[in-house]
């Protein structure tokens, strides 16, 4: 039988290893004479009860007040099997299989020493200095850090940097009200969320707020903003691999054969950012709409030549 442990990839115990046994039930919360204690303000006393049996870990919420997450969906009851994440407050656990130190399964071989590193728990020091929550997005995506910032009604701003953007999320009490990349206000904040969300690879952390005036807000609850940003992800992604490369540039065509009458006034507006802008890296960043919209008028209006790509 696999000897199964808990890793915690973010949060205050980034690095430790809880291990499970089988049929053994382990009780998660802030109190102080459980099996597993978290101490911080999101956990509840009593949170969650975790149970192994053979290759899967079934997860109970014991009626906390910010809910258990098992890969990013709030849970009553769940059943996790390896490569699954838990959520518990700001601590993100991953479901793995314990190895020894010459990377042999632990079912397999003799365990003289432990093999794993625990965090401690009720360690002063480890709380006091390390209280951001940081990981990798291969591991985290980040739909899953802005639920569960927006269920513990979190302030801050989320840090998002890949080989070639930065990104950043401003949340109030759990509530997207402002968002970039590389500081490029120009942007719209939505469109900037949501293009946020395709990253799958870089690394983020939770920090302060920052205190500084942003030219307008986003006004949509959170809720809604994941909804609609996975939607268009996904028709985007549809789109994307017939869109011209990103350094290309969009002109009007010569000689422009069809009307401009023709064209209704949003394409007609989307035409003079083309003209002002050319480059689609650019026109892209300029585009007042999301970037499946943005997409939609770029290949309609070159497949309806209005415009060609050079």
């Amino acid at each position: 039988m696999q000897k199964l442990a808990l890793r915690f990839i973010s949060g205050k115990y980034k690095g430790g290893e809880f291990p499970l046994e089988d049929g053994k039930e382990i009780i998660v919360g802030r109190s102080s004479n459980i099996d597993m204690v978290l101490v911080e303000d999101m956990v509840s006393r009593h949170h969650a009860k975790i149970v192994q049996r053979g290759s899967e870990v079934h997860v109970e919420d014991q009626g906390s007040t910010n809910g258990s997450f098992v890969n990013g969906e709030k849970i009553k009851s769940a059943i996790m099997k390896v490569g699954d994440r838990l959520l518990v407050g700001t601590s993100i656990m991953k479901l793995i299989v314990m190895y020894d130190d010459d990377g042999e399964d632990m079912s397999t071989t003799t365990r003289k020493s432990p093999a794993v590193r625990q965090p401690s728990y009720q360690s002063a020091e480890k709380l006091t200095s390390n209280r951001s929550i940081a990981g990798v997005i291969e591991e985290v995506p980040l739909t899953d850090l802005i639920q569960l910032f927006s269920t513990g009604r979190k302030t801050g701003t989320l840090s998002i940097k890949t080989t070639s953007a930065h990104g950043k999320v401003h949340l109030k009490e759990g509530t997207i009200y402002f968002a970039a990349i590389d500081e490029d206000f120009s942007i719209p904040p939505i469109v900037a969320f949501y293009r946020m969300l395709g990253w799958e690879h870089g690394e983020f952390e939770f920090m302060p707020p920052e205190e500084k005036d942003f030219p307008s807000e986003i006004e949509q609850p959170t809720e809604h903003l994941l909804m609609d940003g996975l939607r268009i992800l996904d028709e985007y992604r549809r789109l994307k691999e017939k869109l011209p490369d990103k350094k290309s540039r969009l002109v009007l065509a010569t000689p422009l054969k069809p009307r401009l009458a023709d064209l209704k006034p949003e394409e007609l507006d989307f035409l003079q950012i083309v003209h002002n802008h050319e480059r689609v890296e650019t026109v892209f960043n300029k585009s007042p709409v999301n970037d499946f919209e943005t997409a939609n008028f770029v290949l309609g209006l070159v497949e309806r030549e209005y415009l060609q790509v050079l």
